[in-house]
Order: C-alpha cells, then sequence, then structure tokens
C-alpha cells in the first residue's frame, strides 16, 4: 500500500512569476505585432477595410500592444544593470493607462533601473485597481523610493492587498483575487530589495511609498 505525502504548498516564488510572465509577454508580442501589420496594410487599401469596424480593431490591438510592453517589465525578469529613459517609462506607464480613467503625472526625469522601473510600474497597476472611478496618480522618486499619490472619486481602500503592501500579513498568493496579483508580486519584491511599502488610503486619496 503505497502513502500518498502530504501536498505542501510551494513558497511563493517573484523569480519564477517573473520567468512566466515574461514567457507570456514574448509569446504575445509577435503575433499580436502581426495584426497591427496586417491592420496597416488594409487601412492602405481604402473601401470597407477602413471603415469604424476596422477602427475599432486597430484601437483594440494598440490597447494589447501598449499593455504588453508594459507587463515585460512589471512582470518580467529583473535584468542585470539594464536601464530605462525617463522618457520610455513615462510612454509605457501612460500606454498602461491609456484607456482608463486614470490620469498619469510621471514626474521623475532620470533614467531608473528596470528592477526599479518594475516596482513603480507595480505601484501604478495598485493604484489603478483602488481607483475604479478613474482619477489623477503622480509618480515621484524621492531618495531612492518611489512616491506614488492619487486622488479620485472612489478609493477601494478595503482590499486585501493593501494589508500586504503595509505588512500586515506574509504575502501568499491565495490572499487576492488573480485580478490584484500585482500586490503580491509587489510585496515579494519590495521584501527582496529590503524595503517595506507604505500606503495611506482616505476616502479620496491614496499615498503609496516603495
Amino acid at each position: 500500500m503505497s502513502v500518498v505525502p502530504d501536498t505542501v504548498a510551494p513558497e511563493p516564488s517573484a523569480e519564477l512569476a517573473a520567468l512566466i510572465g515574461a514567457r507570456i509577454c514574448h509569446d504575445l508580442v509577435s503575433p499580436v505585432g502581426a495584426i497591427a501589420n496586417g491592420l496597416e496594410l488594409l487601412s492602405l487599401e481604402g473601401g470597407a477595410a477602413s471603415g469604424p469596424e476596422l477602427q475599432l480593431v486597430a484601437e483594440s490591438c494598440a490597447s494589447a500592444q501598449s499593455r504588453l510592453a508594459f507587463f515585460r517589465v512589471a512582470f518580467g525578469a529583473r535584468a542585470g544593470a539594464e536601464a530605462l529613459s525617463a522618457s520610455e517609462a513615462a510612454r509605457l506607464a501612460q500606454g498602461y493607462l491609456g484607456d482608463t480613467q486614470l490620469d498619469l503625472d510621471w514626474t521623475v526625469t532620470a533614467a531608473v533601473a528596470r528592477a526599479e522601473a518594475q516596482l513603480a510600474f507595480l505601484g501604478v497597476m495598485c493604484a489603478e485597481a483602488t481607483l475604479p472611478r478613474g482619477g489623477a496618480l503622480r509618480v515621484a522618486r524621492e531618495d531612492g523610493r518611489w512616491r506614488l499619490t492619487a486622488e479620485g472619486p472612489r478609493i477601494l481602500a478595503d482590499t486585501a492587498g493593501w494589508e500586504l503592501l503595509q505588512g500586515a500579513k506574509a504575502p501568499e498568493p491565495g490572499d487576492v483575487p488573480p485580478a490584484q496579483v500585482e500586490f503580491v508580486l509587489l510585496a515579494l519584491l519590495a521584501t527582496q530589495s529590503g524595503r517595506s511599502p507604505e500606503a495611506a488610503l482616505e476616502s479620496e486619496s491614496l499615498r503609496l511609498t516603495i
């Protein structure tokens, strides 16, 4: 008679999550890019191909491309000393929020290491999840830490994700729904970087320091 060993839940691994994220984004970039190229060729032909239907598909494709580029940094592998210029980081963040109701003010004017940009991007995602009705988000960098401030008509402060970021509990993947996985990953990466995120949420404002 064989004995089935007890199942032990694996420790959450930021490295494994990064590899999975990088693989998914890598495999999707080419086909989405091919769709965009095909749409461009169709638009050059004119006629019915340039109607509102094509415009809708083109806008959706552009949104997918912007999100994939953003996700490659937010969820991808942290590549050594690779850095993002200030303009590139701002472009990626703006592209991600392009079809949301959240207006972004990216005030950082210096290049940042990809690992640092990853922390900021995950913070942007956390802010977006907390502002379902939109608002204004400002991203700044002071004394080596990211400072995100936001205002909006409604703040969702009752999410378990914020408990993770404020150190109320150890990060576990099952603590938040898949749509808020950014909270888990940000908590893990911040811990690995020796940082303790600080969050302050009120009825119409949010402050997050990473």
